[in-house]
């Protein structure tokens, strides 16, 4: 008979994942082989890769990551997945190769009795308009089909000039631009009925405390993976922290 998992649910995101950083591969292929085997759930909000350029694309590092996340999900733990703005063109033969589900921006779980809402948080962001009007224009289907049609050495490009666009312009913005906003965040929490937010995407881990509609709200934020493991811990009658495996 198969192990019965253990009650608890984990939830990253901002690894970041690229060649360039072999250490934060290994450091989320141990997490997948030790902590995250035999959970219930794994909930992944986003930019778990540095850079996606499509699904096709042959690395040794889309092999192994794909690879680890089909062995935990046959040994039984459901994997969750949410776009973030730099991996975005995942799509359905990442979905049919790992065994993961996909999630839209938005998705209101049960987490042991509480309604919960997930996303990686960027859509939260709104006082960065140029951001948002750029999100808009590279998510749509048409402007996916005509990326994913192109080479991929020059998707191979088009990813290095993003990635050396996005760190210019972060130096030119202020920490408050390209956090959340408070209106934005108690307006997406009363649309989905939640008083629990958990998100990732601005590197700025905490736990906010906040009212909707007078009710009393939490609101987790992740940690990006820089030099340890992070992730959120939570069972039915415990939350944590962890930052090692």
């Amino acid at each position: 008979m198969p192990t019965a998992l253990r009650p608890e649910t984990l939830f990253i995101s901002d690894l970041h994942l690229s060649q360039d950083r072999p250490a934060t591969t290994q450091r989320f292929r141990q997490f997948l082989k030790t902590r995250a085997s035999g959970a219930e759930r794994l909930y992944i909000l986003g930019d778990l890769f540095d850079a996606w350029i499509g699904d096709d694309d042959p690395t040794p590092l889309a092999s192994q990551v794909k690879t680890g996340l089909k062995v935990l999900v046959d040994a039984g733990t459901a994997v969750y997945f949410q776009h973030g703005n730099r991996d975005f063109l995942i799509g359905e033969r990442f979905v049919r190769e790992t065994g993961i589900s996909l999630l839209d921006d938005y998705a209101v779980i049960d987490l042991y009795g509480t309604a919960t809402l997930i996303a990686h948080g960027d859509l939260l962001c709104t006082d960065d308009i140029p951001y948002q009007t750029a999100r808009a224009r590279v998510r749509s289907e048409a402007w996916k089909r005509d990326a994913l049609a192109r080479p991929l050495f020059i998707r191979r490009l088009y990813a290095r000039w993003y990635r050396f666009r996005s760190q210019f312009h972060k130096r030119n913005k202020s920490f408050e631009i390209m956090d959340v906003n408070q209106n934005a965040v108690v307006e997406t929490m009363r649309k989905y009925g939640v008083t629990r937010l958990i998100h990732g995407h601005t590197h700025r881990p905490a736990v906010h405390h906040l009212l909707v509609d007078g009710k009393a709200a939490q609101r987790f934020v992740l940690a990006e993976w820089a030099d340890k493991m992070n992730a959120l811990s939570w069972s039915r009658h415990t939350i944590r922290w962890l930052d090692s495996i």
